[in-house]
């Protein structure tokens, strides 16, 4: 019996050890894996019971143009906070504070009052405003840097660059499109908080994981894209129209140079303006394209071997009844061959060539050419036009579509159907982003040249090339377009609009427009000038044309591009130029472009801005090579000097201290 007690007391000895021993060991391993696995854990969550996080603006990457220069960049400001527990005399605190921020007495002393130990009292404030608040010396005020969107060219390529909010999240253009890219980690400011979550204290602007976003590259050239803006500016004023939009692209790439709209903006006050004003009309808007569609009607045909460049259209003396309706000629031609219904622009001719080609085929090309679907250009808002389904063509409409009523189009659609003209039959994919890079110089997306597709074989291409020729030359509708030295290859627009309250097209609201591509015969600027509703002429020829002349001619001078021909001196009686023309719209008077004398002498551009020294280029047609940006330091050849005419003439900025 005695046996039998020792025996269970044993066993119950090593049982109750045995759980005293597995106690200790989960307890042991419970304690390692909360004290060391999960210490990070443990420790974040400590911080966020007794810490407040006050996120900060973070730092986005710059945007600049092709050449290097800024057109977007982020820098620091001053924003200011308070400490409400810090703080004694709110009243007179709120009182020396309001008129320096700008805020009601009242609303600025009911934040100071509140029990909490950090409130922002303005963000991003003026430099000027931070020394005022600074110089007060106030307890319980402060000030931490963050960071701040800068656009220091103003509205040149406001458009396309965009603008953002005080987030800073992009709101328009590539700043939006980009926006994942551009925009840098977020900043924080601590404070501290008691065991029942009061703000005890601020802790210090300690920032975290603070860094800034990814810098990018367009394709755009500052300098294009202002002598685009200028000249598009001036065509808009000067004919009082609504708006307008200029574009250049290289034709062989799909690069964009340059994309202006007007009215343009301020991106660093956009609040001040109006949404109208903020479109970027080149992608946003759609519109009849008129008579520049007849390049694409006439290369369809030729392509598809309908037609041949010889061959002859009666264009019935300027009236043709086709599907119950007439179709009406500015001028009665009797006939002309396919090279002259494009020179001459001749409505009845298209409706005809048209009408050989036949729907099926016409709907396939310009399809092709990309109407009626987005290019997908790297900028938000773009629209695909309209084009119907050929299965719903009626009556008139194959002879309408021929002359370019009754589709529409995008700037950008139209520039990159006429680049692929000029570069042989290849139709690119337009773009505006050359590259996006981290500040290291490590390069995180290349794009380069993409061909969709050819859309004409080069034989066509260049057969088409030199029709348009023919439309810059006397006679032709596009004579203002034409630049000294070099042969331009375009077509003149004149388009209907239609009436929103109507539904028909207006009796006087038209769109006026100038396509085309220079040197010719060796294309290096593809150029689309647009001007909307202008009231003192209708036509493309006579509004957009001249337009088209001076951003072609400045664009070359610019990228040092030699003259193929013979220069001559610009006609000094414009005004009766515009008059002859505006009587005779399918027969424009010489254009007129300046030119420097030979032997012209050096100007000193010292301490002078970019624009300034581009102005005295236009005025004086001097082919000057731009190098760097900001106030010019250093000019070759020196002031005073002889200027021959193959002398290499630059000038170099460098920015302003």
């Amino acid at each position: 019996m005695k046996d039998t007690k020792e025996k269970w007391s044993r066993i119950r000895i090593r049982i109750v050890g045995g759980a005293f021993a597995l106690f200790f060991v989960v307890t042991s391993a419970r304690a390692f894996y909360l004290q060391i696995i999960k210490q990070d854990d443990w420790v974040k969550l400590a911080d966020r019971q007794h810490q407040k996080i006050v996120p900060l603006t973070p730092a986005r990457g710059t945007i600049y143009d092709r050449n290097g220069a800024a057109l977007a960049v982020s820098i620091e400001v001053d924003s200011c906070f308070g400490e409400p527990t810090v703080i004694e005399d709110v009243e007179g605190t709120a009182a020396k504070l309001a008129p320096l921020l700008g805020m009601q007495r009242e609303i600025l002393a009911k934040k100071l009052s509140g029990k909490k130990s950090f409130v922002w009292l303005q963000r991003q404030v003026s430099p000027d405003v931070a020394a005022k608040v600074k110089a007060l010396d106030l307890d319980g005020i402060g000030f931490v840097k963050e960071s701040r969107r800068f656009y220091p060219n103003s509205e040149v390529a406001a458009h396309v660059v965009g603008f953002t909010g005080l987030d800073p999240q992009g709101l328009e253009g590539i700043e939006l499109k980009y926006n994942s890219q551009i925009l840098g980690n977020t900043g924080y400011l601590v404070t501290e908080r008691d065991a029942l979550g009061r703000d005890i204290a601020l802790k210090g602007a300690v920032i975290k994981k603070a860094s800034k976003g990814y810098n990018i590259t367009l394709t755009l050239d500052k300098n294009i894209q202002y002598l685009a803006e200028k000249e598009l500016a001036k065509a808009v004023s000067q004919n009082r129209g609504m708006g307008g939009i200029a574009l250049v692209m290289e034709p062989r790439t799909g690069k964009i140079l340059a994309m202006a709209s007007y009215p343009t903006f301020n991106p660093n006050s956009y609040h001040r303006y109006s949404h109208d004003m903020l479109r970027n009309r080149a992608v946003a808007d759609s519109f009849e394209p008129g008579s520049t569609m007849k390049v694409f009607l006439i290369a369809s045909a030729l392509e598809a071997k309908a037609v041949s460049p010889t061959d002859s259209f009666n264009c019935e003396h300027g009236s043709y009844s086709i599907g119950g309706r007439v179709i009406h000629d500015t001028h009665k031609y009797g006939a002309l061959s396919v090279g002259e219904v494009l020179k001459y622009s001749s409505n009845i001719g298209a409706a005809k060539i048209g009408s050989r080609l036949g729907p099926e085929r016409l709907a396939g090309y310009l399809k092709n050419f990309g109407f009626g679907e987005k290019s997908d250009v790297d900028v938000p808002g773009e629209v695909a036009g309209y084009m119907r389904d050929q299965g719903r063509w009626f009556g008139v409409d194959l002879a309408t579509i021929s002359f370019g009523q009754g589709i529409s189009v995008s700037a950008v659609q139209l520039l990159t159907a006429v680049s692929a003209v000029a570069n042989g039959g290849l139709l690119m994919k337009p773009y505006l982003v050359d590259r996006i890079f981290d500040d290291s110089g490590r390069i995180v997306q290349q794009n380069s040249p993409q061909v969709r597709r050819r859309v004409i074989s080069s034989r066509t291409a260049l057969q088409m090339a030199k029709m348009m020729e023919s439309v810059t030359t006397e006679g032709g509708t596009g004579l203002n377009a034409s630049v000294e030295g070099y042969k331009v290859a375009g077509k003149t627009g004149t388009a209907q609009k239609v009436d929103p309250v109507t539904k028909c097209y207006s009796a006087n609201k038209r769109t006026a427009s100038f396509l085309g591509f220079v040197p010719a015969e060796d294309p290096r600027l593809a150029i689309l000038v647009i001007v909307d509703e202008p009231k003192t002429s209708v036509y493309g020829g006579v509004v957009a044309a001249p337009a088209f002349r001076e951003i072609a001619l400045q664009s070359l001078c610019y990228l040092k591009v030699p003259p193929t021909g013979p220069m001559k001196a610009r006609k000094e009686n414009d005004k009766e130029i515009v008059k002859k023309k505006q009587e005779q719209p399918d027969t424009v008077a010489e254009g007129a472009i300046d030119e420097a004398s030979a032997g012209a002498s050096m100007p000193n551009f010292h301490g002078k801005s970019i624009r300034s020294v581009l102005k005295y280029m236009e005025k004086n047609s001097l082919n000057v090579k731009i190098i760097g940006s900001g106030r010019a330091v250093e000019q070759n050849p020196p002031p005073g000097s002889r200027i021959g005419a193959g002398d290499q003439v630059w000038v170099k900025f460098v920015p302003s201290a």
